[in-house]
This record gives C-alpha cells, sequence and structure tokens, in this order.
C-alpha cells in the first residue's frame, strides 16, 4: 500500500518535480560523461607517447570535487518541496499517520525523482561522452571515431555518489518532518514574510567594507612612502593618490553619514558607498595595469593585495545593488502614484514586494555564483590557449639540456660537458637523431658574472655559427653579421614596447672583445626555445664567433631532435639516466635541467584538458544551479500566486494582460541577478585581460579569444533561454488552473 502512496504522489506531484528531475539528469550526464574517461575500460589510441593515467586520475579527483557542489541543490530543492507539501503532511499526520511514516513516504519519493534522475543521465551520459572523447582526441591530435559503450565502474561510480548524497540529504528531510509540529505545518501557507526593513545582513556587509576601507587606505600610504616619485608619469600619480584619496573619501563618507543620522536613512549612506566602490575599484585596478605599463617596482604581493580589493568591492557592489533595487521599486511605489495605478502595476508591484525581503540574500549569492561561473567560462579558454601556446614554444626540441649558473661564484665550476649520456642513451635504444647542437652562452662582460640581482641578471649571448645551426633546426632562414654588429633574439612573451624600448637604450653594446653596433636587422622574434635566455630576462644577444671566443661562457645547452618522437617510456628513461649524473643542483652550485618533448606534452595536454573540462564543468554545474533555484523560486510559490491572479479574472482583467504580467514578474527575478552578474563579470573579465595581454597576444591571439568568447556567451543564452521559457510555461499553465 505505501508502494503505490509513493508512485502515486510522485505521479502526482510530476509538475513540481519536473525542473528538478532535468536538472539533476544533467548534472549526472555531465558526471557520468567526464568520468568516463577516466575508466579503466577506457583505451583511447592516444599513441605511446602520451601516458593516460595522468589524465584520468586527475579527472576522477576533479569531477568528484566539483560534483559535491549538487549537495546544494538537492538539499535546496527538497526544502522547497517540504515548504510545499506541509499542509499535505498536516493532513495526513490528523489522520491517524505517523509522522515518522509520512518522513519516510517523502523520502521514498524523492529517492524515486533521483532514481529516475540517475538512470536518465546515464543513458544520456553515453551519447555525451562521445563529445568528451572528441574533445579529448582533438587536444591530442588524434582522429576520432564513434564508439558507444556503458563502462560498468563509471556506472558503479555515478550510482553510488548519487545515491549516497540522496541518501544524506534525505536524512536531513526526515529529521525535519518528524520534529515539526502539526499546527506549524498547518500555518506555514499562511506564515508571512519579514517585513524588508528587519533585514541586517547587508547592514553587516556595510561594516565589513568598511574596515576594508580602513585597510585599503593604510595600504595607499603605505605603498606611496615606499614607491611614490614626482618623476613618475601623470597616469601613474593618479594611481598612488587615487588609492589613498578614494577609500579616505569612502570612510569619510560613513563619518558624515554618522552625523547626519536622523536626516540621511541608511539607504542614502548605501548609495554613497556605492559609488565609493565602484572607484576604489577602478583606482585598485589600474595597480597592476600601470604596472606592467610603465615597468613599476611593485612586488607580486601588492598584486595580490589589491587584486583582493578589486574582489572585494565588486562583492559589496553586487550586494549594494540587489538589495537596493528592492528598496527603489518600493521607492518608485510609493512616490509615483501615476505609475502605481496604471493598469495593473499595483498588482505587479505587490507581487514583487511580498517576496523581496525573502530572496534578497538567495539573490545576492545567486549573483555572486553566477560571477564566478562567467568567469570560468571565459577563463578557461584564456589559460588553456595560454598553456597551449606556451607548450609550442618550449617544446621545440624533443631533448633540451641546459645549465644554470645562478649559484655559481667561481669561473672554474662553470660548465663545460657536452652532455655524452644522452647521446649513449640514444646509441644504445637505437634512436636516430636529426639535428644535433651544442652550444654555450656567453656573458658580454666578465665583471657581470657576479651581478646577481633579481629582475637585473645580465643578457646573455650567443654565437652566430650556433644560432644559425639552431635556426637550421626549426627551419628558419639564416642570419649574418658584419665584423663589428650584432642583433636580438626575443621572446615571444616580450612586448612591442619593451623591445623597442631596450633596442633604443642599446644601440651599442660594449663587450669584452671591444663595442659592437647593433645590425640593421635589429630583432628577431621567431620562437627559438625558452631555456636559450638568462634568467629573468627577454632578449638574447647574437654576436660574431670571434667576438664570442673572447667571452666568458657561463651557460652550457645541447638541443636535439630525434627522426621519430621518442616513446614515453623511453622518455622516462632518459630523464632518469640524465638526472642520476647531472644533478638538479651540485656542489658547485651549477644546476643543470632536461626538458623532453614527450614528457611535456604529455603532462601539459593531461593537465590542460583536466583544467579546461574541470573549469567548464564546474562553469555549468554552477549555472544550472543558480537558474534551477531561479525557477524553483517561482514554481514552488505559483499555488499562491494562483489564487490572485483567478482575482485578476474575476475583476475582468484579459488573459493577455496576465500573460504580460507573468512575463514581466519572471523578466524581474531573473533578470535581476542576471543582468548585475554580467555586468559585473564583465569588469572582472576585463581586468583579467589586461593583466594577461602579453600572453594573451604571444599564445592566443586576440581574435581566437573573441571567438571563443563568443561561442561561450551564445551557449550560455541558450541555457538561460530553455531555462526562462520552461518556467514560464509552467508558470502560467498553474496559475491558470
Amino acid at each position: 500500500m505505501y508502494a503505490k502512496l509513493v508512485f502515486r504522489n510522485a505521479k502526482r506531484s510530476a509538475k513540481d518535480y519536473l525542473v528538478y528531475i532535468v536538472t539533476m539528469t544533467i548534472c549526472v550526464t555531465l558526471f557520468y560523461s567526464f568520468l568516463s574517461i577516466s575508466s579503466r575500460y577506457y583505451q583511447p589510441d592516444i599513441g605511446s607517447e602520451y601516458d593516460f593515467t595522468l589524465l584520468s586520475d586527475g579527472m576522477k579527483m576533479a569531477i568528484c570535487g566539483i560534483t559535491l557542489f549538487l549537495l546544494f541543490l538537492i538539499r535546496f530543492v527538497n526544502q522547497y518541496m517540504l515548504r510545499r507539501r506541509q499542509r499535505e503532511f498536516a493532513v495526513q499526520s490528523i489522520m491517524g499517520m505517523e509522522q515518522k511514516t509520512i518522513a519516510g513516504l517523502f523520502f521514498a519519493e524523492t529517492f524515486v525523482m533521483g532514481g529516475i534522475s540517475i538512470a536518465a543521465g546515464i543513458f544520456l551520459g553515453v551519447f555525451c561522452s562521445q563529445f568528451i572523447t572528441a574533445m579529448l582526441l582533438t587536444s591530442y591530435g588524434k582522429a576520432y571515431g564513434l564508439t558507444w559503450t556503458l563502462f560498468p565502474d563509471t556506472v558503479t561510480q555515478t550510482v553510488l555518489f548519487f545515491v549516497l548524497s540522496f541518501l544524506a540529504v534525505g536524512g536531513f528531510n526526515v529529521r525535519t518532518i518528524r520534529k515539526t509540529k502539526i499546527i506549524e505545518m498547518l500555518a506555514a501557507d499562511h506564515e508571512n514574510d519579514p517585513e524588508l526593513k528587519k533585514s541586517r545582513w547587508i547592514r553587516a556587509v556595510t561594516v565589513l567594507f568598511l574596515l576594508l576601507s580602513v585597510w585599503m587606505t593604510a595600504a595607499g600610504v603605505n605603498i606611496a612612502w615606499f614607491y611614490y616619485d614626482r618623476r613618475f608619469a601623470v597616469p601613474v600619480q593618479l594611481m598612488f593618490w587615487g588609492n589613498i584619496l578614494l577609500p579616505s573619501a569612502t570612510l569619510l563618507w560613513a563619518a558624515l553619514w554618522l552625523l547626519r543620522k536622523k536626516k540621511a536613512g541608511f539607504y542614502r549612506l548605501l548609495s554613497g558607498l556605492l559609488v565609493c566602490a565602484a572607484l576604489n575599484a577602478f583606482a585598485a585596478a589600474g595597480v597592476p595595469a600601470l604596472t606592467r605599463l610603465y615597468a613599476l617596482p611593485l612586488h607580486g604581493g601588492i598584486f595580490n593585495q589589491y587584486l583582493l580589493f578589486i574582489l572585494a568591492d565588486l562583492l559589496f557592489l553586487i550586494c549594494g545593488l540587489i538589495y537596493l533595487a528592492g528598496s527603489l521599486i518600493v521607492a518608485w511605489k510609493e512616490k509615483s502614484p501615476e505609475h502605481r495605478y496604471r493598469d495593473e502595476n499595483l498588482f505587479f508591484f505587490g507581487q514583487l514586494i511580498s517576496k523581496l525581503n525573502t530572496t534578497s540574500k538567495t539573490m545576492t549569492m545567486i549573483c555572486i555564483t553566477l560571477v564566478l561561473a562567467l568567469f570560468l567560462f571565459i577563463a578557461a579558454p584564456i589559460l588553456t590557449g595560454w598553456a597551449s601556446g606556451y607548450l609550442d614554444i618550449r617544446s621545440l626540441y624533443d631533448v633540451q639540456i641546459y645549465s644554470r649558473y645562478n649559484d655559481v661564484y667561481e669561473e672554474e665550476a662553470l660548465p663545460h660537458d657536452d652532455y655524452e649520456a644522452a647521446s649513449d642513451f640514444l646509441a644504445a635504444h637505437g634512436i636516430e637523431t636529426a639535428y644535433d647542437c651544442t652550444f654555450s652562452l656567453y656573458l658580454p662582460r666578465k665583471e657581470d658574472f657576479h651581478n646577481r640581482e633579481k629582475y637585473d641578471f645580465p643578457v646573455a649571448a650567443i654565437s652566430l655559427s650556433d644560432y644559425n645551426q639552431i635556426r637550421e633546426m626549426l627551419g628558419y632562414e639564416p642570419v649574418s653579421l658584419s665584423e663589428k654588429e650584432f642583433t636580438t633574439q626575443w621572446r615571444t612573451v616580450a612586448g612591442e614596447e619593451e623591445r623597442d624600448s631596450f633596442l633604443a637604450g642599446h644601440t651599442r653594446v660594449m663587450t669584452d672583445a671591444g663595442e659592437l653596433t647593433l645590425s640593421q636587422h635589429a630583432f628577431y622574434e621567431e620562437p627559438v626555445g625558452e631555456t636559450v635566455y638568462n634568467s629573468y630576462t627577454n632578449v638574447l644577444y647574437v654576436f660574431p664567433d670571434q667576438v664570442c671566443e673572447k667571452l666568458l661562457p657561463v651557460m652550457r645547452n645541447r638541443y636535439i631532435t630525434t627522426a621519430e618522437p621518442l616513446s614515453y617510456e623511453n622518455a622516462r628513461e632518459l630523464e632518469q639516466v640524465f638526472s642520476e649524473k647531472y644533478p638538479e643542483m651540485t656542489d658547485t652550485g651549477v644546476s643543470y635541467s632536461i626538458r623532453l618533448s614527450t614528457l611535456q606534452i604529455n603532462s601539459t595536454k593531461a593537465n590542460n584538458f583536466v583544467l579546461q573540462a574541470s573549469m567548464l564543468y564546474g562553469a555549468v554545474v554552477l549555472m544550472v544551479i543558480c537558474l534551477t533555484i531561479l525557477s524553483l523560486q517561482q514554481l514552488l510559490d505559483a499555488d499562491q500566486y494562483q489564487y490572485r491572479f483567478s482575482v485578476l479574472r474575476n475583476l475582468g482583467v484579459e488573459e493577455r494582460q496576465i500573460g504580460k504580467l507573468a512575463w514581466k514578474q519572471l523578466s524581474v527575478w531573473f533578470g535581476l541577478p542576471i543582468i548585475t552578474a554580467v555586468m559585473v563579470a564583465a569588469i572582472v573579465t576585463a581586468c583579467f585581460i589586461q593583466t594577461v595581454s602579453a600572453e594573451i597576444s604571444a599564445y592566443i591571439g586576440f581574435g581566437t579569444l573573441m571567438a571563443q568568447i563568443g561561442m561561450t556567451a551564445g551557449i550560455l543564452v541558450l541555457l538561460l533561454t530553455c531555462y526562462f521559457i520552461s518556467t514560464w510555461i509552467l508558470f502560467r499553465r498553474t496559475i491558470s488552473l
């Protein structure tokens, strides 16, 4: 009998559970799809040069960790369902059913709905996993073919994860029902929401923001004390003063409000603080931007501090905007009779104001979560594109062996080895080489050997013949120089302004072999690898051979290109053999390193895919949670609205106008947090892109990035449209009954 009752209730409540089932099905589908590539039965053909273990283990940990957020969604939906059905539970209790039995039936009901979601999600996950496989094989440069496979271990992990989640949340529901009094259940539908003016959370947030303003003021004074110089450009001076005066103005506004508290309400204080927060965020964002532009001597700790200030300012902006939006609606209603009594606006204002207090905090959290989701969507292609582009730059050779002299203080200890251990290994394993170049890097002046100041290391030099041999390995045209000329080679990440500034100040270079003049072809930008540059420098001198013969060699490198790519096993073995003979740090201070293209590509591609998949999966999960909550807030209260809209019909309001009112109401609840989140996310994204603009330009390209961002925006708009339209259809159907 109980089983029939469970299925009858589940069928009757299918409308209320529809969004929940759809959402959970999507989440199970994504969970199974991404987790399927970690199955031990999953054997993609990615080549012998790759090891799949790193990727599968990383995916398993990342996906399971992110999916824990779904516990919040399950708990939230169940709380709404409990409130929605408390009157029904009370009637069942009055009829003689024990509350523990009612709790058990509700638990079974929600578990059935969860089971349907799991089954549907796994079924759809089999199809969706093909897209994940295609994305994976594409990242490894392999061909893709359809393979319909159900992985038993992934099915078991998916079922176990979500069943345990349902059991954990169901236990809380059972406890809540058993401890709730019948009279409280009966009165649940008639409880009034607390008045808007009694909300205290925004006041606590305001106090925290004022404390942050004190910190910002002190930080601005401290940085100006140590780093300010009147010779700085005007924008830099404005940055220093702005980060002192604007936080001070924030505190001054709060002090003036305290003096006039009786005449100036809290909303006036909050409005002024929002303006100050926006200006503070703008001033704080100027610190990393102008530091990069003008090469200011500010360290990374200052950057992190001001990034924290920007984040705090934006969070306060979100809280204040959401809170004031409700207050503005109330003020508009009270002070604009011509709008209040026009058409059905009085009813519309009443609908919004009736839920403002109970939803302001929820909508604020939704807005913050949406900002995080949008940032993850945008940051994923930037970070993975950056890593992929940088991989192409630093893995140009199959084997890169190099040394560093940063901890060497005796010239006699400098390396002169040709690294024959690598030759012996390749010969022993029958690995043929296409190119092999061993060369030294020199200091223009011997006296610079003891210059070890960070970010001020001397620029190293390479002989013209070695440089041309490297260019030949990479398929570039050779370079020619006259006897007393030199040219430069630049890192890809170096900006045009940095390069032009350096060349303008180094048209002549004094060396131990005499003075050299900058060649007519002053620079080359084709990538030649990252290990050819000295520490903390972005440029390499190219000198004639006869000049380098008189200079001090400080680093010894060897680049090898093999006829066929090294297998993963051979690469790991060569790395171990090399490390045993050439430790990372020797007693004399010389540090040796080896980079193998196979290992670099393997680890980077695996980490890239895990990062991209995790960020996209996390963004989708967060966005689905937010949209589900926004949808359920309206659908689960639709029964209350049903009577209100029926009154409008009895008053003669046309059905078309009722539909328009429903559309306007849903537009406010969806539009307010989403529009706010989009604006804040745009600011965060702009700051992030500006911070890594050099890397984007070097490794990704702004055109490619904009195309990826446009594609992401299209997906988000599609997802939002589907949720909004489905919510509107179900809402209209409910209020029309």
